[in-house]
């Protein structure tokens, strides 16, 4: 387990954890090299001894390596530590758009369409390089607090040029923004990415998600057969080119949908023009459901048909009760075995689906323990055959009384393998906390403990001081609430850095050594040129002059020249 303080290709020093997913854990570290703070995905430690996840932790790697864009974060380092596969990658200080939504509710239609702009801008670079996302939602998209978006996380994306490493049938990224093709266990394409954007779409303008259900295999069926709900019924000031790009984009049949992020990019730029009002609503150009009426033809073929039926001229008034009676019962046989040569088609079909996957018996579905007592939620999860992580955790909660499990990960619903480790969420009571003493501290630290651990709210403000040289760069001076007040998840904290401009010493005051102004420039990435001058006015090594003027602004990657007395030669001659 990687712990705080460690050193990752003794390099990248971990500062705190903060998140979680299904193949990597990241953490906030610090560059020691570069002296800058990261995020480090690390492989989690179950799956580094798996040949496949490796595989395909490093495809992501690859993949995202492989992008340079404003709205795609950016991937420094990729490598392998004493079994530890990492990926380094640029701290992106804001939030996912889940938490902006939970806070917010919706988004105005004009922020929305900003955000999406610049999602499909990004994505509009991946698909160019030929790169599928797979998991477009809103934990993976961050806003910065200028309003900048970055799309993170190609942990399931895949070349399409390149060899496909996963099993066809398998359903990757998360199922409330699952495009048919993928809930039906098809492979995944562009146009995938371009649904789940339509859905990102749609929860952004609603607050809500189009398909909702009571577990995966609930929802999953939803994205292949109920037609989207109207957003406009439920919000009508949404114009109708907005409505149309999510209808174009969530399109059940690929052949409606746009053919890439870049051509649902360019039709964003417009949507919300004078010019466009009047559009009408988007009607597809091909039907919906094919693999419906595929089935329909072939249920058809396979009856009999109306060709084959001999046809006879006969008086009506000698056809005999009998006999009408005898056809009434021959075209009912007709429909009865109809009837159940179409049933028997569907539940073959269905079998032949879902049973591989229900009768799995190493694959088990994580229950509900929410609510037990620690105690009963292991013995509940070890009588499955899964084992508790010996590290479970700790969170609070509004509902859930302290001692009671709020959650699971791998959370309720999820399909493990048998032996697979659970880690079990345990309550503290509510979100209530008490505020520590952060003066003195760095606020990147502190801002990411947080938010990250303590879910509040943290605004950062700049003060004025005195002897700017007294403080560390993002060193905290005054905060608001003060320390030893009690706030509760949400709640905002004001913490306070000093205004300081860094500015150039007085090296000749004495007090300075080459070496100490060597680690100067180094701080400030600046050229350092050195000259000696021989003298006898100035104590052997004392700094005689600096060509930038004390108190002068510092600007990286300028030359900073200073002059060192040394003694003269004494067999130099006078000439």
């Amino acid at each position: 387990m990687i712990q705080k303080g460690q050193k990752i290709n003794d390099r990248y020093q971990i500062i705190k954890s903060i998140g979680e997913g299904g193949m990597a854990n990241v953490y906030l570290a610090f560059d020691t090299i570069l002296e800058r703070n990261v995020a480090v995905k690390v492989l989690r430690g179950d799956l580094a001894n798996d040949e496949k996840f490796v595989r395909r932790f490093q495809r992501e790697a690859l993949s995202a390596s492989s992008l340079s864009h404003p709205n795609i974060v950016e991937v420094y380092d990729v490598g392998e530590d004493n079994g530890i596969y990492y990926i380094v990658m640029e701290y992106i200080e804001g939030k996912h758009l889940k938490q902006l939504l939970k806070r917010r509710g919706k988004l105005t239609t004009e922020e929305a369409v900003d955000i999406m702009l610049q999602v499909t801008d990004g994505m509009a670079c991946a698909h160019d390089s030929y790169i599928i996302h797979r998991d477009i939602k809103p934990q993976n998209i961050m806003i910065l607090e200028n309003g900048l978006v970055k799309i993170t996380d190609f942990g399931i994306a895949m070349a399409l040029n390149s060899t496909q490493l996963t099993q066809t049938n398998s359903v990757m990224g998360s199922v409330h923004y699952l495009p048919p093709e993928q809930a039906s266990g098809k492979g995944s394409t562009i146009q995938s990415d371009v649904y789940s954007m339509g859905i990102l779409f749609y929860e952004l303008l609603t607050g809500t998600l189009p398909y909702k259900g009571d577990n995966a295999v609930e929802i999953a069926l939803k994205h292949l057969k109920d037609p989207l709900p109207s957003i406009r019924e439920e919000l009508p000031n949404i114009p109708v080119p907005v409505e149309n790009i999510i209808l174009k984009a969530c399109a059940k049949n690929p052949k409606n949908r746009y053919a890439d992020a870049r051509e649902m990019h360019e039709d964003l730029k417009t949507c919300l023009d004078k010019s466009r009002a009047n559009e009408p609503k988007y009607v597809y150009n091909y039907p919906e459901y094919e693999e419906k009426e595929k089935k329909e033809k072939v249920i058809s073929k396979s009856l009999p048909e109306e060709k084959t039926v001999k046809k006879e001229v006969v008086d009506v008034k000698k056809i005999t009760e009998k006999e009408i009676d005898s056809h009434k019962k021959e075209n009912k046989t007709l429909v009865v075995l109809a009837f159940i040569f179409a049933a028997l088609v569907v539940i073959t079909t269905s079998v032949v689906l879902l049973i591989p996957k229900l009768t799995s018996s190493k694959d088990l579905v994580v229950p509900d323990v929410s609510n037990m007592t620690v105690d009963e939620a292991i013995d509940e999860l070890t009588k499955l055959g899964l084992r508790i992580s010996a590290e479970n955790k700790t969170t609070t909660s509004e509902t859930i009384e302290k001692g009671k499990i709020v959650k699971t990960s791998p959370n309720k619903g999820r399909t493990v393998k048998k032996g697979s480790e659970v880690v079990l969420y345990e309550s503290i009571g509510s979100g209530t906390i008490t505020l520590e003493d952060y003066t003195g501290k760095n606020y990147i630290e502190t801002k990411t403990i947080l938010e990250q651990v303590h879910k509040l709210f943290v605004i950062q403000k700049t003060e004025e001081v005195k002897n700017g040289e007294n403080y560390e760069k993002d060193e905290i001076i005054r905060q608001e609430p003060a320390a030893g007040t009690e706030v509760k998840e949400g709640d905002t904290i004001t913490l306070y850095v000093p205004d300081v401009t860094d500015v150039y010493p007085d090296f000749t005051n004495g007090s300075y050594s080459l070496k100490d102004i060597e680690a100067f420039c180094k701080k400030y990435k600046l050229e350092l040129q050195v000259e000696y001058k021989s003298t006898d006015e100035y104590e052997q090594g004392a700094i005689i002059s600096q060509t930038r003027l004390a108190g002068s602004s510092i600007i990286s990657n300028m030359t900073l020249k200073i002059i060192i007395a040394e003694a003269p030669d004494p067999d130099a001659v006078d000439e």
